[in-house]
């Protein structure tokens, strides 16, 4: 099998299981927790490493922002035999009690974006793995963790989420807001592989807040602060797995 044009690699050039972080930077995050952690490659948004949590080889691929991007690392991480993804990202909230650097494990992504209707219907779910969403809330449990556990939503379009979407969602009961999870599921389960999601929560939207609204830094403090407890409740639940 030839390279895989946006990520270049091959069979064998990644583990069983892959941790997808959005951002770049939080791949190099990630692998301070493990050991053994080796370069795969670097392209565009997308950069690998390969290293060791608690004697399990997982691979660490960043899918860059939205589900264009997230689905080409789906299926290129899928064609080189990768068999279970857990993004490990960041996500508004869409509640008012769901407070700035709380976790949510997502339990369902709503499509609101474009590229899973390439895949196939609307009215498919976009669902995580039943074992990976039990591996993370179980592995939050044993932590003293509290998580938020409930259906988010998937966006295009960060600067259109307008009063009007956010009022829907909040009603509709969903948690959070965020931009891979309905491609990272969807395609994970036409390919036949487990995926799941844990997010920090950065901002709220029903509350006015987003990140980069307190300056130059993306996140706020308690964001980014809180960023290392989700990568370490994603790196146990992979060990469970």
């Amino acid at each position: 099998m030839a390279t895989q044009p946006h990520l270049l690699v091959e069979p064998g050039d990644c583990h069983d299981i892959a941790l997808i972080p959005g951002d770049p930077g939080r791949v190099d995050r990630i692998a301070e927790q493990c050991t053994n952690v080796e370069p795969v490659a670097e392209n565009r948004e997308y950069k690998l490493v390969n290293a060791e949590y608690e004697d399990t080889p997982v691979t660490i691929c960043s899918t860059g922002i939205g589900c264009p991007s997230a689905a080409i690392a789906i299926e290129e991480l899928n064609a080189v035999g990768v068999e279970t993804v857990i993004r490990c990202g960041t996500t508004g909230a869409l509640q008012s009690d769901i407070e700035i650097g709380d976790m949510v494990v997502a339990t369902a992504a709503a499509k609101e974006e474009g590229t899973t209707k390439r895949y196939e219907s609307a009215v498919y779910p976009a669902a995580p793995d039943y074992a990976v969403l039990s591996a993370l809330v179980d592995t939050a449990e044993a932590n003293d963790e509290d998580v938020h556990i409930g259906p988010i939503v998937s966006d295009d379009a960060f600067y259109a989420e307008n009063e009007e979407y956010v009022d829907d969602w909040e009603a509709a009961n969903l948690l959070a807001i965020e931009m891979e999870a309905a491609a990272v599921f969807s395609l994970a389960r036409r390919k036949g592989m487990r995926a799941g999601a844990i997010c920090t929560v950065d901002g709220n939207l029903v509350e006015g807040t987003q990140k980069g609204a307190d300056g130059d830094e993306e996140l706020p403090p308690k964001a980014r602060n809180n960023v290392e407890r989700a990568i370490t409740i994603t790196l146990e639940a992979a060990a469970s797995l």
